[in-house]
């Protein structure tokens, strides 16, 4: 059967909540995916909704990672598998490895839990007001496209598909450019869905979604995602738009934002990108690259935050050596962000370059002087001011998958910006397409 990582689902075996994440049920009796596509119950879809927020952490960890390390934030060295000190930063790679499926199939068996939801709610017996309805579409849909647009970013050229609801014909592969507007249209489709909802949700969101619990609030969440698409599009004029719907705030929290939340207690997970840090008996190896730490301004706070000495010692794994570990999680349960507000600012400032350049400097001055340091003194050029969000956004959203996106958007994703720390090491600006997706 072709297609095998589109068909991934949620309900591979249907699952129940328990805390924030789902449990599956091996009965074999249990309902099936189908039972959910016609009469479905209030119950069953408020089951679905919230399932789809909780298989969006799974193998979370492994899209960060791999991302991270191909734009040389930081390495694994922990010696865990040789593939991601060699085929990983060497190339090419397998198309049918674990490098190219496993987060490939991950961001898809959100989209699929998505289409099922919206399904549901389609052919329901719950007799859902018109309101109601368009609050679950216009949250199924927000998700989807962000899961389509991470893909998105992996796959680059090689392209992704857009369409996937009948998993026996799906739609085209269709190229960046192409899945960018996709992206983009199922955004305002969501947001259409939101403004034409209720004042609250039918079902319950975590509390890494506080603030954001309400269809009103969810469209801010929405137009930020909007904001970061019609970057990439480079389109400065909607993102500028986008971010006035957002929850965009120049002298708020940078770390306001939506948040996938882990747990200790019962069935729930734990944050899979917190490493063991020095000090606490053991340590694991996840270190940033040394450009990281030679390339910040004297007194950047958000190098001591994000990542500390490694006291055992220079840790040489592969031909590869760092001295810091990376600590930006410090316990198993710290929340990681869809998206936050340091991110807003920082596309404020990229959207108004070319067109309000002191707006620009004053949106990177909130940035800088957060991070401990003075007023932006340099060229106020385009191409200066340029480079400058460019090594903002390198120290502000370090380990959260961005350099390797931001380099190769820029025209700058080569050895000048990416060391290349052995011979054999090479540039690689996309994930191929899986092998089953070929078929």
């Amino acid at each position: 059967m072709k297609n095998i990582y589109i068909k991934l689902v949620l309900f591979s075996t249907i699952v129940i909540l328990s805390g924030c994440e789902l449990d599956p049920i091996e009965n074999p009796n249990a309902p099936t995916v189908d039972s959910f596509a016609e009469g479905a119950t209030q119950a069953d879809i408020q089951l679905l909704a919230v399932g789809l927020e909780a298989v969006m952490r799974n193998d979370l960890e492994f899209h960060y990672d791999t991302v991270s390390i191909l734009g040389r934030e930081y390495y694994d060295l922990t010696g865990i598998d040789p593939r991601l000190t060699g085929e990983l930063l060497k190339g090419p790679l397998d198309n049918n490895g674990f490098l190219t499926t496993r987060s490939y199939a991950a961001w898809y068996k959100i989209v699929k839990s998505a289409n099922i939801l919206i399904e549901a709610v389609e052919n329901s017996a719950a007799g859902f007001t018109d309101q109601v309805k368009n609050s679950y579409y216009g949250y199924a849909k927000t998700l989807k496209a962000y899961a389509l647009l991470m893909v998105a970013n992996r796959n680059y050229t090689n392209g992704i598909r857009l369409d996937v609801t009948d998993p026996d014909n799906p739609g085209p592969n269709v190229g960046y450019t192409e899945a960018l507007a996709g992206v983009m249209s199922l955004l305002n489709e969501a947001a259409s869905h939101l403004s034409n909802s209720g004042s609250a949700f039918d079902f319950a969101l975590s509390a890494g979604f506080d603030g954001f619990d309400t269809p009103a609030t969810f469209a801010q969440f929405n137009k930020a995602l909007a904001a970061r698409t019609a970057l990439y599009q480079e389109d400065k004029s909607t993102a500028l738009t986008a971010l006035n719907g957002s929850f965009f705030n120049m002298t708020g929290n940078l770390w306001t934002g939506p948040a996938h939340v882990f747990g200790l207690t019962g069935n729930d997970i734990l944050n899979a990108q917190f490493h063991l840090l020095v000090g606490s008996g053991s340590a694991d190896a996840f270190m940033a690259h040394p450009s990281w730490i030679a390339d910040a301004e004297t007194g950047d706070t958000r190098v001591t935050s994000k990542s500390q000495l490694f006291e055992p010692g220079t840790r040489t794994f592969d031909g590869l050596s760092a001295d810091y570990q990376i600590a930006l999680y410090k316990t198993n349960t710290d929340p990681v962000y869809l998206i936050r507000n340091e991110e807003l600012i920082l596309i404020y400032a990229e959207a108004q370059i070319g067109s309000d350049n002191n707006a620009a400097v004053s949106a990177l001055n909130t940035i800088r002087n957060a991070a401990g340091l003075v007023d932006y003194s340099g060229a106020t050029d385009d191409a200066s001011l340029m480079n400058e969000v460019l090594h903002q956004r390198r120290y502000s959203l370090f380990a959260e998958g961005h350099r390797w996106i931001d380099l190769r958007r820029m025209g700058m994703l080569n050895s000048t910006t990416i060391p290349l720390d052995r011979s054999g090491d090479n540039v690689i600006d996309a994930f191929p397409v899986p092998f089953t997706e070929q078929l």
